[in-house]
Parts: C-alpha cells; structure tokens; sequence
C-alpha cells in the first residue's frame, strides 16, 4: 500500500467454492433448525430488497447483499453457495467479505447508476415534493459517502 492510495487493497487469492462452502457449513451446523430457518429467512428477504434497490434510486444493493450472504453463511450452504455462484453479485461479495474490497470500476458503475437514478427521481416523479426530494437526496448522499469510503481493490 503506497501513501498516494492510502484506501487501496492489494489482490490476493480467493478462497476455493470447496473452503467457501465447509465455512458456511460449520456455521450452519452449530444452530438449531428455527434458526437457520430464520437466517434463511432475513437472506432472502435482503435479496429480495436488493433486488428492488437495482431499479430504485437510493435504495443500496450491495450492502444488503452482503447482509443475505451473511445470513445465508448462517442458515443454507445451499443459499449461500448459490448467491456467490451469481456472476454479476458473487465476485464483488467475496472480494468485500475477504477484505480485498472494490474496484474502481465497481464504484464508478455504482456512483454513475445512483446519480443516474437519483436525478431522474427528483426531476420527474418528485418533482415539487419537497419532502420526498430530501429524502432521497440525503439517503443518495448517505450511499455515495459509504460507497467512496469501501477500499479499492488493485487490478
């Protein structure tokens, strides 16, 4: 890490699908059924919300993916297998989750699609909504601060 990039994370290797899965694995195994049913549950849920947040301006997938991959580790190798199978989601989950963080090209589709997203959502459906504008705009802000802040990940 050079002092000209004091955010950035050098690449390292990524755990083998076989590490991954006996990982989640042990975790799941240590809780009761209710449980890990629950876990499932809450995953599913934040998939489903971050499914929403691909589409709604403001509203932060990746987090919450993170969350259901958390909440799968817990509940299903299966579920969690099969959210880190994803080709667009699985990558930039077990980069984050392994400390490597982000690239750059990540947050720059990121940042571009919220600010897209986000000016279309004040300038059309709320526009002269004062209240709903703020809103949107803070939450925008929130996310684009938490985005800047992530570690870069080297090429």
């Amino acid at each position: 890490m050079s002092h000209s990039e004091p955010n950035s994370i050098p690449a390292t290797t990524a755990p083998t699908e076989a590490e991954r899965l006996a990982a989640a694995e042990r975790l799941a195994g240590s809780r009761s059924r209710l449980s890990r049913g629950l876990w499932a549950l809450l995953g599913l849920a934040f998939v489903a919300i971050g499914a929403v947040g691909v589409v709604v301006p403001g509203l932060p997938t990746t987090p919450l993916l993170l969350l259901a991959a958390a909440c799968f580790a817990r509940s299903s190798p299966r579920l969690y297998a099969w959210l880190l199978r994803n080709p667009t989601f699985g990558p930039l989950i077990e980069d984050f989750r392994a400390g490597r963080g982000v690239s750059l090209r990540v947050k720059t589709t990121a940042l571009t699609m919220m600010a897209g997203f986000v000016a279309f959502a004040l300038l059309v459906p709320l526009r002269d909504r004062q209240v709903p504008s703020a809103l949107v705009a803070v939450t925008a802000l929130v996310g684009a601060v938490y985005i800047l802040r992530l570690p870069t990940r080297r090429p």
